[in-house]
């Protein structure tokens, strides 16, 4: 009897111990386990770094604006014809210094254009009661286009004689071109000597034309601009 407690007693002694160690093993199992979850947790937590690459994308410029349409052109009106008379020769505002070339492509000149009967500013083959062109915009009339002329003012003064030449005894004369403005005062920017035997004579005639007063030319009541050519003669009383 007491053999069989004392083997019981050491088969239970080994079923004790082989159970501890079974405890253990699987405890280290199971620990194992939660610490390669827990990290494969953490590992899958963390997020993913990707590259991104971004693009800037060109905005559509605005399209410029369409340009306005021209108006349409005005209706072509017929010239009048021109007045059957002759034309007049006048001297330009601007004098060339060199001779000008020759234009072989201009209409010939007919002297019958030069007759000196009928309307001046026509022509010879004109039609009768016709009108002359006038000038457009600012550019001033000539004299034969105007009713009224360019006339001096009563009461202007013309030109002081130079003493140096009066002291001299020198005569001589000035024949001045210039325009006339609306108001009747000398466009001093047109002012040419045309011809001049002294160029003190026509300093002097430039100062007086600063200062002098015109009745303006008028067409149709109105004034308007005109080329004047006017002489100054300067004379001594002997």
């Amino acid at each position: 009897m007491f053999n069989n407690l004392l083997e019981s007693q050491a088969k239970k002694q080994k079923r004790l111990g082989g159970s501890f160690a079974s405890i253990v093993f699987h405890t280290a199992i199971v620990a194992a386990l939660v610490v390669v979850t827990k990290n494969a947790g953490i590992v899958n937590e963390k997020p993913k770094e990707e590259k991104v690459d971004f693009v800037e994308v060109k905005k559509d410029e605005p399209k410029p604006p369409e340009p306005e349409k021209p108006p349409p052109p005005p209706d072509a009106v017929a010239a009048p014809p021109p007045p059957k008379g002759f034309q007049v020769l006048s001297a330009p505002v601007e004098i060339p210094n060199v001779i000008p070339e020759i234009d072989l492509s201009k209409k010939v000149t007919d002297e019958a254009d030069f007759s000196g009967k009928g309307v001046a500013g026509g022509i010879a083959k004109g039609v009768e009661g016709g009108k002359a062109p006038v000038p457009q915009g600012d550019q001033p009339y000539f004299d034969f286009q105007v009713e009224k002329p360019v006339v001096m003012a009563p009461g202007a003064q013309g030109p002081a004689y130079p003493d140096m030449l009066r002291t001299a005894g020198i005569e001589g004369q000035v024949l001045a071109q210039f325009v006339v403005d609306t108001t009747g005062r000398a466009e001093m920017g047109t002012f040419k000597a045309l011809k001049s035997d002294n160029d003190l004579f026509t300093t002097a005639v430039k100062n007086a034309l600063q200062r002098m007063r015109f009745l303006p030319a008028e067409v149709g009541g109105r004034k308007v601009k005109q080329l004047v050519q006017q002489p100054f003669q300067f004379s001594l009383n002997r």
